[in-house]
């Protein structure tokens, strides 16, 4: 635990420093892959009056970096903890799953083999921190269908269910697929990273129950903090609705937040002086892979000037049992092993943009990290225990009105950096990004375009 900054520790009851005053008492109630505590997360503040913490999760590759297999195989020990929770046996992936998880994770594959006769589910993951999770555990399942809610107003579509997101920066979800995909008795699986106190799968139950109702939902999460009141709601929900709900976590416990007051310093988002300007590559996916072999949409964003296309892989708009093919992730990834510059390298994924950047990040071989922009805003610090050590604050340059964030990239940690957006960006509206990435010390940054020209 000493990562994670322990200040006491008895009787499972670990008392942890934040920042300031702030701090955070945890008890372990359940740990069924014996993990180490320490893989789990870090603290941090957050620039939230509606929650003033945040989890900062080692195994997501959101705000941290990790190896891209880390954030892959995380979604398939969800899934092996959801196929014991269903059958009551304990899941024959288990052992496998847990020697690449602590001896070599690079070797780890995400070939799915949990069989129809275990679950035909739809999966939701939530977005935007869960879009990667939810379609890693997707990929666990041979029969199944995948989609992520998103906070993205898209052209052509209407919202089958909508909810809210209620202690978020960002509050409203919404759900672009076809009627067909929920218009069914088959359970429903949520994927998120953590539940803290289950409002927001409370309220997208209902929304579903509403519309296209059944009788089993599952949610699933990395981390599972709620209070003793928060299960007595949801057991009052399966009780007003008539549904069964079952959890699955690697980690569930019970929290107090103490001296929840921090003060927040101004401009406290990450300036430093690099000593050269690298050089800047802008890079076109179908140039090199051909334009026929990645599948798209016939969706585009609401804003969008030159029409560019969504793709079809990332689950927006609905994924039925494997229907994506990465043999086009993979020809990508290799190519862009080519283009590497050095010995150590960061792949960044953009927004809700996570899984395919994630993916492709997989196959460009050793010593590559991986990490997302994020709308979430956090404190940065640069004491060891501390989730933020590093920030860089910039419009998104898919939207100029919402400010993403990078974390923890530390300057001179990396040779070079891979940005993977979907669709190709205007010059003018990456500039602030590349004034906030210059500070690093790359020796080259390369803009990838996975749609780089119209349909």
């Amino acid at each position: 635990m000493k990562n994670l900054h322990t200040l006491t520790c008895s009787n499972k009851k670990i008392l942890l420093s934040i920042l300031d005053d702030l701090q955070m008492q945890i008890e372990i109630t359940e740990n069924p892959f014996q993990l180490n505590m320490e893989d789990f997360f870090l603290m941090a503040a957050r620039i939230n009056k509606k929650r003033s913490f945040l989890f900062v999760s080692k195994l997501l590759g959101k705000h941290l970096p990790i190896q891209p297999n880390r954030g892959l195989l995380t979604g398939f020990l969800l899934a092996a903890r959801y196929e014991e929770i269903k059958t009551n046996q304990p899941s024959a992936q288990k052992e496998a799953l847990l020697a690449y998880y602590h001896h070599d994770v690079a070797l780890f594959s995400d070939r799915p083999y949990l069989e129809a006769a275990v679950s035909s589910p739809v999966i939701i993951g939530f977005a935007e921190t869960a879009t990667s999770l939810g379609h890693s555990f997707y990929q666990a399942f041979k029969h199944a269908t995948y989609f992520h809610t998103t906070r993205e107003i898209v052209n052509e579509a209407a919202s089958i269910i909508s909810f809210e997101e209620e202690h978020s920066h960002a509050t409203s979800h919404r759900c672009y697929v076809a009627e067909e995909m929920l218009k069914n008795e088959r359970e429903v699986i949520l994927v998120d990273d953590e539940l803290t106190t289950g409002k927001t799968a409370i309220n997208i139950i209902r929304d579903i129950q509403g519309k296209f109702p059944r009788k089993l939902y599952t949610v699933v999460s990395i981390l599972d903090w709620r209070s003793e009141e928060d299960h007595k709601k949801m057991l009052e929900l399966e009780k007003e609705l008539h549904i069964k709900i079952h959890f699955v976590s690697l980690l569930k416990g019970q929290f107090t937040l103490h001296n929840g007051h921090v003060e927040f310093k101004e401009n406290h988002f990450t300036h430093m002086q690099n000593s050269s300007v690298p050089q800047v590559e802008h890079l076109e996916l179908t140039e090199f892979i051909g334009n026929r072999l990645v599948p798209y949409t016939s969706k585009t964003l609401s804003m969008e000037e030159n029409n560019l296309h969504y793709l079809a892989d990332t689950g927006r708009f609905g994924i039925e049992s494997h229907q994506t093919d990465d043999a086009w992730m993979k020809k990508a990834g290799h190519h862009l092993t080519l283009r590497r510059t050095g010995k150590k390298t960061l792949v960044i994924g953009t927004g809700e943009f996570m899984y395919i950047p994630m993916k492709i990040a997989s196959y460009m071989g050793e010593n590559i990290w991986y990490q997302s922009s994020t709308r979430s805003p956090i404190y940065p610090n640069k004491k060891a225990h501390y989730g933020a050590k590093t920030a860089y604050r910039f419009p998104n340059p898919e939207d100029g009105d919402i400010p993403h964030y990078l974390y923890n990239i530390k300057q001179g940690s990396y040779d070079d950096v891979f940005i993977i957006f979907e669709r190709k960006i205007d010059n003018k509206k990456l500039a602030p990004l590349l004034q906030q990435l210059n500070r690093a010390n790359f020796k080259k940054i390369n803009i990838v375009y996975c749609n780089g020209r119209e349909q």
